[in-house]
């Protein structure tokens, strides 16, 4: 399986200029804690350039109790930019986020579009049905051969 198969397509952009409490009001209405930022777009192609989180919001502005209206998009984006291309394996997402430490992966086709996210949560999500499975399975094995085996 690739990982574009895990990942959510509705994923909540801004453009670098968007003023933070823009920012922040995306992220109340659409229930995310992450804010993709688009740079150019090419060939109507949205292009990954930065990441706002809440957290970041929260650290670089209200901890130091810097007024959050004198900021932008990309003044408080993480960049450059950790993504994943939309046909690599789920292990191989796992290891960059791991790698690079990071809980919110943007997928990128091949041209470098914006195609989705994926987040350590999700991945959780599917780790934990997938290994659910397995155990089931364990316990229906037990079960059968106790039937067969009377």
């Amino acid at each position: 399986m690739f990982i574009r198969d895990y990942c959510n397509r509705n994923v909540i952009c801004c453009e670098p200029d968007a003023p933070i409490a823009e920012v922040a009001a995306l992220m109340r209405r659409h229930h995310v804690g992450d804010v993709v930022v688009i740079g150019v777009q090419q060939q109507e192609q949205r292009v990954p350039i930065g990441i706002i989180t809440d957290r970041d919001i929260l650290v670089e502005t209200i901890a130091l109790d810097i007024e959050a209206r004198l900021f932008t998009a990309s003044d408080l984006m993480s960049t450059p930019l950790t993504t994943v291309q939309e046909d690599a394996s789920l292990a191989e997402a796992l290891g960059i986020m791991r790698g690079k430490r990071v809980r919110r992966l943007p997928v990128v086709n091949r041209a470098g579009g914006l195609f989705g996210m994926v987040t350590s949560d999700d991945l959780l999500n599917v780790l934990a049905g997938e290994l659910s499975m397995l155990a089931c399975l364990m316990t229906e094995q037990i079960t059968t051969e106790g039937r067969l085996r009377k």
